[in-house]
């Protein structure tokens, strides 16, 4: 069995791929949806001896599926948030431990000690339902720094407390859903020298789609801060990867992206080019590590990733699985 230790002590490209390869081979036995998704495909997973030639798991598998590697139990369920009547994903976590590992070391190459922050949260349309990781991420920041909190639609609280605090020197982090710090802003102007605003993305149907450097460039007058970093995760994965300004994204040690062909999902382009995002999460151990997202990007030769938008199912072409075949 692979260890969460051997996971989280990956260092090089090199400790990554061996990793990696044990991980697709664990769950290409253990996993059964990912397992009948690979028989599906064709492939022999003893012949896949590199990360290029592992397969991935299109996301919609996991508002269909129950994805989990061998016979574990589930300590919690994540869940997407959508509309009424709309399917959502669906992740299984059999070990907290492994999410709660994840977070913080993931802080702490990023960020240095959650304990050095205060932790102000702003994101309503997540808190108001059940199962949101991104909710159960920010309680453990919280819970670790032992200050700050979540302020729903407090604006002014949130307003005074922000500025107190600046005041008084003290690291923060504030994190917000873009559409709730819009909001904020439109009320509220303030100076931050000792604050991180960091956005999660995400207007929820809440105001007009705006690109994230019209986000940005609003947010940074609002906030009086240089630079706005983002987070970005989602149900489906134990990790996350961190933005601090340029909106290019950087990953933990044991996360990785490849760029898919949009024409062509079973390869992959060089850094540079536009296309699909897939997803290593080896944190992912018990569920499926290997994820085809919905997500357009592209990378760059440092091994950070740009978002670019989302595909429009109705255009993509290519692997057309159908998911109840699985």
């Amino acid at each position: 069995m692979i260890s969460k230790e051997e996971i989280f002590s990956i260092q090089n490209q090199k400790d990554f791929n061996e990793v990696a390869l044990k991980v697709f081979r664990f769950q290409a036995e253990e996993n059964q949806v990912y397992k009948k998704f690979i028989q599906f495909l064709n492939l022999n997973p003893a012949e896949i001896h590199s990360v290029d030639e592992i397969p991935f798991l299109p996301i919609r598998f996991f508002k269909s599926h129950s994805i989990i590697s061998g016979n574990q139990t589930t300590e919690k369920v994540f869940t997407s948030s959508g509309t009424t009547g709309i399917q959502t994903s669906r992740h299984l976590v059999s070990d907290l431990s492994f999410y709660r590992e994840s977070l913080e070391r993931s802080f702490r190459h990023f960020y240095g000690e959650i304990e050095d922050y205060i932790i102000f949260a702003l994101l309503p349309s997540y808190l108001e339902r059940e199962g949101s990781s991104l909710i159960d991420m920010v309680e453990f920041w919280i819970e670790k720094s032992g200050r700050g909190g979540f302020y729903l639609y407090n604006h002014e609280e949130l307003y005074r407390d922000l500025i107190q605090n600046d005041k008084q020197g003290q690291k923060a982090i504030l994190i917000g859903v873009s559409f709730a710090l819009l909001d904020f802003v439109e009320n509220y102007q303030l100076e931050l020298k000792n604050t991180i605003l960091m956005e999660t993305g995400g207007m929820k149907g809440r105001k007009k789609e705006i690109t994230r450097e019209e986000l940005h460039t609003i947010l940074k007058k609002g906030f009086g801060v240089k630079e706005i970093h983002s987070e970005y995760g989602m149900t489906e994965l134990l990790s996350q990867a961190y933005s601090k300004g340029n909106s290019r994204f950087e990953t933990p040690n044991w996360m990785k992206v490849l760029i898919r062909d949009t024409e062509d999902p079973l390869s992959f382009f060089g850094e540079g080019k536009t296309g699909g995002i897939n997803l290593i999460d080896l944190a992912n151990l018990n569920s499926c590590s290997f994820i085809a997202t919905d997500d357009l990007g592209k990378t760059y030769p440092d091994g950070s990733f740009e978002i670019l938008g989302r595909f429009d199912h109705s255009d993509v072409r290519g692997c057309n699985l159908m998911v109840a075949d699985i």
